[in-house]
């Protein structure tokens, strides 16, 4: 007879909560609430060491980046991480830490929905 347990398995948060939850630009007008979402989302784009953050992540060979990888953007180590912070808490990325590093990714539920958000299309009626 064996003295083990098993242990439950933990389910991972769903990808889709990182993503922006807007209609598109050319739907309707948005709510108080998807405005300040994607507002977030655009805010945190506008910075350039942020929007170049973003790119080296979304870009990197198998979608997803090592902090090491990334922090060669013209900033201190200690800036890469605030912006990287900033990109996770406006939902455009996700992180997981593997041993003394961080991996960085971009969901594709979020590219869609960013694609999703700025596609034109026709006006709605």
């Amino acid at each position: 007879m064996s003295n083990t347990n098993v242990l439950p398995l933990i389910e991972p948060e769903p990808a889709a909560a990182a993503a922006p939850c807007c209609p598109p630009l050319t739907e309707r007008p948005f709510s108080a609430d998807e405005a300040e979402t994607a507002a977030r989302m655009f805010k945190a784009l506008g910075d350039p060491v942020r929007l170049r953050l973003f790119s080296a992540v979304a870009s990197h060979e198998g979608g997803e980046a090592c902090v090491c990888d990334i922090s060669d953007v013209g900033v201190s180590q200690p800036t890469v991480s605030h912006h990287l912070k900033k990109l996770k808490e406006a939902g455009l990325l996700t992180s997981e830490r593997r041993g003394t590093w961080v991996y960085y990714r971009v969901e594709p539920s979020v590219l869609a929905a960013m694609g999703k958000l700025l596609a034109f299309g026709p006006a709605a009626a």
